[in-house]
């Protein structure tokens, strides 16, 4: 298996991952290129000790950018929406 740094970059904390965190246990992760559903939910579980109910994976395409005459475009990247079973929760406030 990857180690875990490689398949789970990042969480994403933007709004529409705060109203889906209400609603629902879902939390998203920017997760490795690579990386497939089964190594997203067994690297969720090990590194935040809980139960993955399911894992919805998309890929996002980089924004085209412009720095005065040159055009250039960023990196693609993948992000996962990771919906947690009942009873289980990960805070990433620390409140």
């Amino acid at each position: 298996m990857k180690p875990l740094h490689e398949i789970i970059r990042k969480p994403l904390v933007t709004e529409k991952a705060s109203m889906l965190s209400d609603g629902e246990s879902v939390v998203a992760f920017e997760v490795g290129r690579s990386a497939n559903k089964i190594e997203i939910k067994r690297a969720v579980e090990q590194a935040f000790n809980v139960k993955v109910k399911s894992v919805n994976t998309m890929l996002q395409r980089g924004k085209v950018k412009r720095v005065g005459y040159s055009i250039g475009q960023r990196n693609n990247w993948k992000k996962a929406y990771v919906t947690l079973e009942e009873g289980h929760s990960i805070d990433f406030y620390g409140v």
